[in-house]
């Protein structure tokens, strides 16, 4: 796990920074790869690299690393878990392997089948590759987004030029950089709390790769051309009835033991829900010894009026720790910490936080990696992949249903889903943006036709994946995988790797989805009522495994009460700065004022305003 850095020009031009200056961005990701820091400079491509040294922590696992005959060079962030299998093929076609490192793997699959090669990985990567004989790069990302990459094209004297890094923050300090705001992907944000909407980020001109897209450039080509491609969740066949639970509890099992695969110590999440606690079942089997970790705060009430009663992540966890005997760990968070974490946390990674239970996720990456735990496993994808949003997906049933014999187009249809998913899941409504945010944004944004057009378009790629005869809720479900998931594991990377811990998540692997993708929808999400409806599969497949309990108990995640704690930033909008060049005077005064009450718009707007003090203040 590590960060990865890159700047390309075409052949016979300079890459524009010398090797104080890549050193310089480079560093700015220093907490991802506190063990190692490389640099390569190859003419017209120049390399950059911070290591967390997890497989091979020897020097040998330095990056960047190129093959034998300097041919291919790589900087790769990730791990790969069918590294065994594709060095058993390697080697029989003759290549040699001098380190226990998975990017000398990948290296050598490259030199043996080309780009090719990056179909036949298993894991979470995001990587650059130059092929310095036919002077072509290639960018690429895993599947499912497990691991990010950022890119800036730009023209400096002429040239052009593409800066690519595991985080923006890297790209912001480059010295041609004016950082100036998408207002658009600010607006989508502020809907949906995910700091990319398709491809654009919240800094205009500064994108990510979509999951499973590969980039191939043309470094001959002044303007440095490219050919999009993209990697797609491979085809599982469909299982009897019968054997569903088992070939489930199979792949899943064989997931968790691919991603346990470490040099270094390793341990698990633990919320005390079903999907930590089905990993802390198996990994347990398998260790001779294995530590679990919770986050959470201990709530005395109701968040807020006509809540229900919080679920207290951290005596469930204790309770599942105690079953399994692992040795078990604490983070509580309190009001005061999430007080000083949030804002430092903002300020950290140059972007404002998704869900609130980032600062828990990071605080639990901070307690394991002071007890010495490198690399932490977590639930992330199960939810998505199996049908976990119990009302969520009640409202897309239902919504579904008005749209039977309606009559309306292929397209018209993935419109309606579009504004569907906006507006079901929103935190600051699309309606309510006139009255919210500032004229500037409101004319930049244009009702937020972008979150709309990119949803649509995610909507009627993912229409056509299926069977025409399919239950509609499969879409939804695509959909969540692509675009929710997408942003939990941003989250899960970004909450970890700023406290120096590699996360994984054996749910969020490309096998597991395949299989997902094949079961009939009732296998996933069920009719009736309450979370045994969901994920019906893996309570059947692990209903031995995991406590009663555990099956029966809703749907937590490290959850805070931010609802009541969101008030303490909110002075933050009373003092100058760019937050008015993003919001309404009205809007400003009443979420200053009543921040607890309107929690679901304190949330974003506080966080955007931090965001925007952090850069413009």
């Amino acid at each position: 796990m590590c960060g990865i850095l890159g700047l390309i020009a075409p052949i016979g031009s300079a890459p524009g920074l010398d090797r104080v200056g890549m050193e310089r961005l480079r560093d700015r990701m220093m907490h991802r790869g506190p063990d190692d820091a490389g640099y390569l400079d190859r003419a017209n491509v120049l390399l950059a690299h911070r290591r967390l040294a997890v497989i091979d922590p020897t020097p040998a696992g330095h990056q960047p690393m190129t093959t034998p005959d300097g041919r291919f060079a790589i900087v790769y962030n990730g791990e790969l878990y069918n590294d065994a299998e594709l060095r058993l093929e390697l080697q029989r076609a003759g290549h040699h392997f001098y380190t226990t490192s998975d990017t000398e793997t990948i290296l050598a699959a490259v030199a043996e089948w080309g780009w090719r090669a990056i179909h036949r990985l298993r894991g979470m990567y995001a990587l650059g590759i130059h092929d310095s004989a036919t002077a072509r790069f290639l960018l690429a990302r895993d599947p499912l987004g497990v691991k990010p990459l950022y890119i800036w094209r730009h023209r400096s004297g002429g040239t052009a030029r593409i800066l690519f890094a595991s985080e923006i923050q890297a790209i912001m300090v480059h010295p041609g950089m004016s950082p100036r705001p998408d207002m658009a992907a600010v607006s989508a944000y502020l809907t949906t709390i995910r700091t990319t909407i398709g491809e654009r980020t919240l800094f205009g001109g500064v994108h990510t790769l979509l999951p499973g897209e590969m980039i191939d450039i043309d470094l001959r080509s002044e303007a440095l051309g490219e050919q999009r491609t993209s990697l797609r969740v491979p085809a599982s066949s469909t299982a009897a009835a019968p054997a569903v639970a088992d070939r489930v509890r199979s792949e899943i099992g064989s997931s968790i033991r691919a991603h346990l695969r470490s040099d270094v110590p390793t341990c698990c999440l633990l919320s005390g829900g079903l999907d930590s606690s089905i990993i802390a079942a198996v990994a347990r089997s398998l260790l001779p010894e294995l530590w679990t970790y919770c986050a959470g705060a201990r709530f005395e009430a109701a968040p807020s009026a006509g809540s229900p009663p919080a679920i207290d992540d951290l005596d469930a966890a204790r309770r599942v720790a105690d079953l399994f005997g692992t040795r078990h760990a604490e983070a509580v968070v309190s009001r005061e910490l999430f007080a000083v974490r949030w804002p430092e946390m903002v300020d950290k990674t140059g972007l404002p936080l998704s869900t609130p239970n980032e600062v828990a996720i990071h605080e639990v990456a901070r307690r394991l990696r002071s007890d010495g735990k490198i690399v932490t496993i977590s639930g992330e994808g199960a939810d998505e992949l199996f049908g976990g949003y119990d009302v969520l997906l009640g409202h897309a049933r239902a919504f579904e249903g008005t749209l039977a014999d309606s009559g309306l187009s292929a397209d018209d249809i993935a419109a309606a889903r579009a504004r569907f998913q906006a507006d079901d899941a929103a935190w600051v409504p699309i309606s309510a943006k006139p009255a919210i945010v500032s004229d500037s944004v409101c004319r930049s944004a244009e009702a937020d036709a972008v979150l709309l057009d990119v949803y649509t378009r995610e909507y009627s790629a993912l229409a056509a994946e299926g069977r025409a005869d399919e239950d509609p809720l499969q879409v939804h479900l695509r959909f969540q995988r692509r675009i929710n998931l997408a942003g939990l594991l941003l989250r899960l990377d970004s909450a970890t790797m700023l406290a120096g811990v590699e996360g994984r998540t054996p749910f969020a692997d490309a096998q597991v989805a395949g299989l997902a993708e094949s079961l009939p929808m009732h296998e996933k999400f069920g009719p009736g009522d309450g979370p045994a409806r969901t994920k019906a599969c893996l309570r059947r497949a692990f209903t031995d495994a995991v406590p009663e309990f555990v099956l029966r108990r809703p749907k937590a995640s490290f959850p805070l009460p931010f609802q009541t704690w969101c008030a303490d930033q909110a002075h933050l909008l009373a003092l100058p700065g760019p937050a008015r060049e993003f919001f309404s005077g009205a809007a400003i005064e009443t979420v200053r004022m009543r921040a607890g009450e309107l929690w679901s718009l304190a949330w974003p707007i506080v966080n955007i305003a931090m965001w925007a003090r952090r850069w413009w203040g």
